[in-house]
């Protein structure tokens, strides 16, 4: 059985009212990135899900869960 990564982004991104263009600009990706993992079709890389805790000030576990 396979695993899914859940995570809060669209949530955080929601709290911090940023758009989706805005998100994957930051962390260097394109809009359709970010929408596929706010909608959990996507796992990000270790290094994307760090960039992605880093613009948030949170940690990856806070973010990403199973």
């Amino acid at each position: 059985m396979k695993e899914v990564v859940k995570n809060n982004v669209y949530e955080l991104r929601k709290q911090k009212q940023v758009r989706q263009e805005d998100l994957a600009q930051a962390i260097g990706v394109t809009r359709q990135t970010v929408i596929a993992i706010e909608h959990g079709n996507y796992t990000p890389s270790v290094l994307l899900a760090l960039k992605i805790a880093k613009y948030f000030n949170k940690s990856v576990d806070e973010i990403f869960y199973v």
